[in-house]
Parts: structure tokens; C-alpha cells; sequence
């Protein structure tokens, strides 16, 4: 059954949900009450107690492979394991691949085959530095998203993406009016932007109109809910996916961890709606 990472993404905001979990599930911080008897099982059996307690809140999951890729075979192994997992369970939910790509054509290639072929992902992070023809091979997946760095949440960000560029603009604001111009030929373009900047985000709202925004570092990264609902939402009082990881799977270190997060998530998931 073909997925469209849009049109699942159109039917949540429908519903109301603007939530997306982070499963940025480092196995150092995971609890003892979820721990098996190897690395892939601990990490899949966390991360299905995750997506239980929550898949009827969220927009979206969104996994970081670094932090399966760092535990090797088995990790990565768990990392395909989730996805199946979500897609089985919460098959209206889809996952975004939160791995930052960025090469030339030939290797993002291989990058798109693993992300929507291997993994199942339905969207995926890249970077933009190689500009826009090393990404085609992301592009030319109509049905999959495809979501661009333009301002991202860290604290040095603005080193290079607020330098001026040809005409005195931003980098980020030329990032964000490629991506919304000539690099959306396939209506499959979106774009990230840190919620710990919260004029920037305006900004780029501003110049993107109601494509969709991935927004990070709500939670752990301290970043206003309410300046970021104010400055993000796009004409139809949508258009946002509002990511939260760290403050809502490690919410609890004990045999609670899957109520607590659902009780974070919930709350979380209730101020998004009503700030939008």
C-alpha cells in the first residue's frame, strides 16, 4: 500500500495533531525495567512502549539514526525494527528519518534508497549546503517528504545561517525561498526550523506561506510553545510539526516510563492545540 507523507500529514492536522515525538532512544539513558537480553531488543521493546502510549497524540515519530548507527548492527537493526513497528500499529502516522543528509547525487541516491526503501521512512531531513541538484534523488520521491535546514535550533546556528548573502539577505531566508520556489517542483518540499528562534521562524513562515514546518527544541532546547505556535502557524491555523524527544521519552528513568510519557505528551499535545 503506497503512503503519502502530505496527505498523512493533511489527515493528522485534521484530527488536530500537531505533535511529533523524537525516538532519540540513546540506550545509556533507557530505564532498567525496559532492558533485554541484547542491544536491539532493549532499544525496540523502549521504543514500542513509546509509540503505545502516544501514537494517538502525534502527528508524526520522528527517529535519529545516529543514535542507532552508534550501537552498530544491532542498532541499526532496531532502527528498521521501529519503523516496521509504527507502521504496523499506527499506520496513519508517518516517520520522518531525522538524519540530516547531504552529499552528491550518487551517494544521496543510496541515502534515498535506504531511507524510503529499507528503513520504510515516509519523509527525511537533508542539508542544503551542496544546494539543490545533489538532492533530486530526495525530490524525485513525490510521495515522501522532504525537509529542508533552514534554521536550525542550536545555539551557534546563527554563525552561518544569518550571514548575508547576494542582495544582503540572510542565508536562511534564501534557503527558505529556494526550497518554497524552485526546489518544490513536486509539492513534496518542507522546511526545519529551530522553536529556540522564534523571529526567524516568522520570518521564514513569512516567505515559506503554508508549507509545512518540522519546528525542534521545544522541551529540552527551552524553546517558547507560544511565540512558536504565534510565529509558525501557517494561513489555515496549521501547517506545523512540533517536535518534542528527550522531554517526553525520558520523562521518567523508572517502570513508568511509558505513563509519564503519554501524561507529557498529552499535556503538550493540549497546549499545541490550543495555541493553534
Amino acid at each position: 500500500m503506497s503512503r503519502d507523507f502530505r496527505e498523512l500529514l493533511e489527515t493528522k492536522w485534521d484530527e488536530g495533531k500537531f505533535l511529533c515525538v523524537g525516538l532519540d532512544s540513546n540506550i545509556e539513558k533507557l530505564p532498567e525495567a525496559v532492558r533485554k537480553e541484547d542491544t536491539r531488543a532493549t532499544i525496540v521493546a523502549f521504543n514500542r512502549a513509546i509509540v503505545d502510549a502516544t501514537k494517538d497524540l502525534v502527528c508524526a515519530y520522528k527517529p535519529n539514526p545516529a543514535f542507532y548507527e552508534a550501537r552498530g548492527d544491532e542498532g541499526f537493526a532496531a532502527l528498521r525494527e521501529t519503523i516496521s513497528y509504527i507502521l504496523d500499529v499506527a499506520p496513519d502516522v508517518p516517520v520522518i528519518l531525522d538524519a540530516k543528509r547531504a552529499d552528491i547525487v550518487s551517494t544521496n541516491e543510496q541515502y534515498a534508497i535506504s531511507a524510503f526503501e529499507y528503513l520504510r521512512a515516509d519523509a527525511i531531513t537533508v542539508n542544503p549546503y551542496l544546494g539543490a541538484e545533489p538532492l533530486k534523488p530526495f525530490f524525485d520521491r513525490e510521495d515522501k517528504g522532504v525537509i529542508v535546514l533552514c534554521h536550525t535550533s542550536n545555539p551557534g546556528a546563527r554563525e552561518f545561517q544569518n550571514l548575508s548573502v547576494d542582495g544582503g539577505e540572510e542565508l536562511y531566508k534564501h534557503v527558505a525561498r529556494s526550497a518554497a520556489t524552485r526546489w518544490n517542483e513536486k509539492g513534496n518540499c518542507c522546511i526545519f526550523v529551530g522553536a529556540t528562534y522564534p523571529e526567524e521562524l516568522g520570518e521564514v513562515r513569512t516567505i515559506v506561506g503554508d508549507m509545512p514546518i518540522l519546528v525542534a527544541g521545544i522541551g529540552a532546547q527551552d524553546g517558547d510553545l507560544e511565540k512558536t505556535l504565534k510565529m509558525g502557524r501557517d494561513s489555515r491555523n496549521r501547517g506545523l510539526i512540533v517536535n518534542a524527544s528527550r522531554s517526553i521519552i525520558f520523562a521518567s528513568r523508572g517502570s513508568d516510563f511509558a505513563e509519564v510519557a503519554r501524561t507529557r505528551a498529552q499535556e503538550l499535545h493540549e497546549r499545541i492545540r490550543k495555541g493553534m
